[in-house]
């Protein structure tokens, strides 16, 4: 049976938010980053407001980790929420930096689940997370600017799927340093 005829997941996808966006190395730095995950916050916090209850993220490098750490935060504010983490395979954090590694660690003990859909890294299993993200959400918080790219992907699946998607622009480093 999958989610679309499960109740109890019809119910859950229709409250449920998941988030997609470029690793660090495809985003703004200084004032910009900060921007930008005022940005991801606002967007998190609105979703909550509207009674998004699941918020579900990949828990990659830079947007899913940001949002799952703003997550994190919203919960002493909204402690209804529930933040899962959706890993392609076991062992996924592993081999991050130290900084990375810390943060990483901290929000999975934080969440209230987290879900492992592979033993073993396996070709598509990244396909799969963004797939399974995007099959219990109804809406998709995306940070992107590329559509060439794995969130460019799951901003496709989204739509397809017939989910709302809200977009956060990656803002050009250099315009935005020279108008700050």
């Amino acid at each position: 049976m999958n989610a679309a005829e499960d109740p109890v997941s019809a119910q859950m996808r229709a409250r449920g938010v998941c988030v997609s966006g470029h690793r660090p190395e495809k985003l703004p730095e200084g004032n910009s980053l900060r921007l930008l995950k005022s940005m991801l916050y606002g967007a998190l916090q609105q979703a909550a407001d509207e009674g998004y209850l699941y918020f579900y993220t990949g828990l990659s490098r830079g947007v899913d980790m940001w949002a799952a750490d703003s997550i994190r935060l919203l919960r002493m504010e909204y402690p209804q929420i529930r933040s899962i983490g959706v890993m392609p395979y076991r062992g996924f954090g592993d081999g991050r930096k130290q900084e990375e590694l810390y943060l990483y660690s901290n929000i999975i003990h934080s969440m209230d689940e987290v879900i492992c859909l592979s033993e073993h890294y396996r070709s598509g299993c990244y396909r799969k997370r963004n797939q399974y993200l995007v099959d219990h959400s109804s809406l998709l918080i995306a940070v992107a600017d590329n559509m060439h790219s794995g969130t460019g992907q799951t901003i496709r699946m989204a739509e397809r799927a017939g989910l709302t998607v809200r977009r956060i622009p990656v803002i050009d480093r250099k315009e935005n340093r020279e108008n700050l």
